[in-house]
């Protein structure tokens, strides 16, 4: 949409360099969580397929990483679940991926790292999205949400498939 388009050139402050789709709204109609397609329009590999572009939230995720909720969340969730999550959220990426495609390709998983906690943001905007994430859910936890609601997450008014 057009209106998505301007809303995010505003938050960013130049226009998105790839192609993407609004994957959470909240009750405003606003975008929430994007997905961004697997590459840049210039064909630079993009390994963040979520990416959670509200204002408000991210305030209150980096807030929370600021806290050093990094580290705290990596202690707290089960080894195996975050490994698990991001193979998942990798296989999903490449699944976008065209068959044949050479050249430089995205990796890792959540925020394009492929072990550990890089970004509480790319964990949560994909919890958002309905990705099963550990740390999506530790984030969401410690902001008072049930990913569709509480005092600081979202009310999901749309959800695309993750």
């Amino acid at each position: 949409m057009p209106d998505d388009v301007a809303l995010l050139t505003e938050r960013l402050g130049r226009p998105p360099e790839g192609d993407f789709e609004v994957v959470v709204r909240n009750a405003a109609g606003d975008p929430v969580v994007i997905r961004n397609a697997p590459f840049l329009r210039d064909g630079t590999p993009m390994p963040t397929r979520y990416w959670l572009c509200d204002p408000a939230l991210r305030h209150a995720v980096a807030r929370l990483e600021s806290a050093g909720g990094v580290r705290a969340a990596e202690a707290a969730v089960d080894g195996d679940e975050l490994v698990a999550a991001h193979g998942a959220y990798a296989a999903e990426r490449d699944s976008a991926i065209e068959r044949g495609h050479t050249g430089p390709r995205p990796s890792g998983g959540v925020g394009g790292t492929a072990r550990g906690v890089k970004c509480l943001h790319a964990h949560y905007a994909w919890f958002l999205a309905g990705g099963d994430d550990p740390v999506g859910r530790w984030v969401d936890e410690r902001l008072g949400g049930s990913g569709s609601g509480g005092p600081s997450a979202p009310q999901v008014l749309t959800r695309g498939e993750p």
